[in-house]
């Protein structure tokens, strides 16, 4: 296994414990956080803030790597980010992209169906009848 394929493993890992500081700790300083949906964010103290923003709801996760592959500076990862928003399981496949430098994530695109995880949030339909 290469290190960066290691970090990446390690990162994903770190994700179930909901900590924005040790996960903005795998970010190179002026590391980019793509959430492809949205703008990128540069910088780690910027990537931190934006990850400690989105998860705030989260009350648990769990990344299943289904295919992680290495080669060189650049690790793709595709994975099912299982977490719990609230009261609301979502289920969402990823597919990470990473450019590393000296072991830290220079640049993370991150590919997802925004609608599949704004569906799974969204409260079930009143029942009529």
């Amino acid at each position: 296994m290469s290190d960066n394929e290691t970090v990446i493993r390690d990162f994903i890992a770190a994700w179930s414990r909901l900590d924005p500081d040790e996960l903005a700790g795998f970010f190179a300083p002026d590391g980019v956080y793509h959430n492809m949906p949205a703008r990128p964010v540069a910088g780690r103290e910027n990537v931190r803030a934006f990850i400690a923003g989105f998860i705030s709801s989260w009350t648990s996760t769990e990344w299943d790597v289904l295919n992680l592959v290495a080669r060189g500076d650049v690790v793709i990862a595709e994975r099912l980010d299982r977490s719990q928003v609230g009261d609301r399981p979502v289920d969402l496949p990823c597919c990470g992209v990473f450019e590393m430098e000296a072991g830290k994530i220079k640049v993370w695109r991150d590919y997802f169906d925004m609608q599949t995880y704004m569906k799974a949030l969204s409260p079930p339909p009143a029942k009529t009848g």
